[in-house]
C-alpha cells in the first residue's frame, strides 16, 4: 500500500488497483501549492473519491476530480446528493454506522466532533454529519482518517471494532484537536503502527508544523511525510 499526503487533511491510498482521494482540497492549499506538483499529477489514475465533511477546506476540487477521472464520489448522503446537483454522476451514498463495499475495501463512516455546512450563495447549507472514514483494505491493513474532531471517548468503541492499524490525525488545534489532546487519543484510544499527522500548517490560524504533536508523542509510530512524496505503509 502507498500513502500520499497533499497537505491539509487530503490524502491518496493505493492499494490493489484502486486508487482514493480523500477529502481533494487541493486548487487553493497553498500547502500543496508550494509543493509545486499540478492537480493532473495529483488526482492521475484516481479511481475513488471519498469525503470525510462538507467544509470548503475538505471538498476542494471534489467535482472537479470526478468529473475528469469518472470516480465515484463516497460520502455522507446529503454531501453525495449534494455534489450530484453539481454534475458528479456517481455518488456513492453512506451514513455514520455504514460501510460501502468496494473491490479492494471497505469504507465505513464512523463518528466525528465537527461541523459541516458549506457556504452556498453567500450562506451555510447543512451537508450532512462530519464523519471520520475506516477504510479496511484487502490486503489487511485498516487506515481510520478522523476527520476534523476533538477527542470522544468513543474512540475506543472504534478501535475495538475496526482495530485500525494506521491513523490520520488532525493536530492543528482552534478547529480540531491540537497536539497535546490528539496524543492522548492515539495513546489512550488507538494501538497504531503508523501515525500520519494531518490539518496543520495550511492556514496561520492553525499550528504550523507538526513539532508539538511529535513531542506529544515521543516520535513513537509517527511519519510526517513530505507533501506529494508517496511512501509504503
Amino acid at each position: 500500500m502507498k500513502i500520499t499526503w497533499f497537505g491539509h487533511s487530503c490524502f491518496r491510498i493505493d492499494t490493489g488497483s484502486s486508487s482514493i482521494l480523500i477529502d481533494p482540497f487541493l486548487s487553493f492549499n497553498p500547502t500543496f501549492a508550494n509543493s509545486g506538483l499540478t492537480l493532473n499529477q495529483a488526482i492521475k489514475g484516481v479511481t475513488h473519491v471519498a469525503l470525510t465533511h462538507g467544509h470548503e477546506d475538505h471538498t476542494g476540487d471534489t467535482a472537479a476530480v470526478c468529473k475528469d477521472t469518472g470516480a465515484p464520489l463516497l460520502a455522507v448522503h446529503e454531501l453525495a446528493t449534494y455534489f450530484a446537483g453539481q454534475g458528479v454522476d456517481k455518488v456513492d451514498p453512506g451514513n455514520t454506522g455504514g460501510t460501502l463495499y468496494h473491490k479492494d475495501f471497505d469504507l465505513s463512516f464512523v463518528p466525528a466532533w465537527h461541523s459541516a455546512s458549506h457556504m452556498v450563495d453567500g450562506r451555510p447549507v447543512y451537508l450532512g454529519a462530519c464523519c471520520g472514514l475506516v477504510i479496511a483494505t484487502r490486503e489487511g491493513k485498516t487506515i481510520y482518517h478522523m476527520g476534523d474532531t476533538a477527542i470522544f471517548s468513543d474512540m475506543a468503541l472504534i478501535n475495538e471494532i475496526y482495530a485500525p492499524s494506521i491513523g490520520f490525525v488532525p493536530i492543528g488545534d482552534r478547529y480540531t484537536m491540537g497536539a497535546k489532546t490528539a496524543a492522548l487519543a492515539c495513546k489512550r484510544f488507538f494501538k497504531f503502527k503508523t501515525i500520519v499527522p494531518c490539518h496543520y500548517g495550511t492556514f496561520p490560524a492553525l499550528d504550523q508544523t507538526a513539532d508539538k504533536f511529535l513531542a506529544e508523542m515521543e516520535g513513537t509510530g509517527v511519519v510526517v511525510p513530505k507533501v506529494g512524496v508517496p511512501f509504503e505503509a
